[in-house]
């Protein structure tokens, strides 16, 4: 997996070419001076995590978009899509008993 950066509105927008193509995230940005780099909604200051955190915490969509009023469907979509690009997809071995 290959991560890049494009300029966006003076933010940053991440496009992570995976096996099989390439998945460009418009709504996720990332600014350094802004929630410590961590990547964001639009530009808000709502990172990505904190937004798979509240889906676990509300599996109801109705329940979420009622607390986080900013979030658009596309956006949770986006940030679900965005943590699973991000996480490394093959299993290694362990030693640990």
């Amino acid at each position: 997996m290959k991560c890049s950066l494009l300029t966006f509105g003076g933010a940053q927008t991440p496009e992570i070419y995976q096996t099989g193509g390439m998945q460009h995230f418009d709504r996720i940005t990332w600014n350094p001076n802004q929630m410590n780099g961590q990547p964001c909604i639009r530009g808000m200051r709502l990172t990505v995590r904190r937004v798979v955190e509240a889906i676990a915490l509300y599996p109801d969509r109705n329940d979420l978009l009622r607390n986080y009023p900013e979030l658009e469907t596309e956006d949770i979509r986006q940030a679900l899509a965005f943590a699973a690009a991000c996480l490394e997809d093959r299993a290694t071995e362990s030693t640990a008993a």
